[in-house]
């Protein structure tokens, strides 16, 4: 299993992540952000592999929908095939420690084997170091 931290600035570029495709991804956010971005945001996970994400943190639940509603576009709003469907959750009254390990133990993709991780961080504080040894204690 692969697990890569990736901290994203509110309304900053979006990076290559595609070497983790397929993937699942907790998003950790720490700031508000725009709906506009968010939506870019929530593309970018489904163009990129993302299949199962976790939200957590400042209007985590707004997260589960975005990404459902970029899962739905990404299909023009047909039937998403099998293999390609998002799973998303929010975690707004759990601990992050509980995100991570139902991450690393329960977060499972019905038709996809998800090898790799990505903790997404949206924040102006890098936390890499914190964040890893957290979902390595989950």
């Amino acid at each position: 299993m692969r697990i890569k931290y990736l901290q994203l600035k509110p309304d900053s570029l979006l990076p290559n992540v595609l070497e983790l495709n397929p993937f699942r991804s907790v998003i950790v956010i720490e700031e508000a952000v725009t709906p506009n971005w968010q939506s870019i945001v929530s593309s970018w996970l489904v163009k990129s592999g993302c299949l199962y994400m976790m939200a957590w943190g400042n209007e985590c639940s707004s997260w589960d929908d975005s990404v459902d509603y970029a899962n739905l576009k990404e299909f023009n709003y047909e039937a998403i095939p099998e293999d390609k469907f998002v799973l998303t959750t929010w975690h707004e009254d759990e601990p992050l420690s509980e995100v991570f390990w139902f991450s690393k133990n329960t977060a499972c993709h019905p038709t996809v084997d998800l090898q790799n991780t990505l903790v997404c961080h949206i924040s102006t504080n890098n936390k890499e170091k914190e964040l890893l040894l957290k979902y390595a204690e989950a």
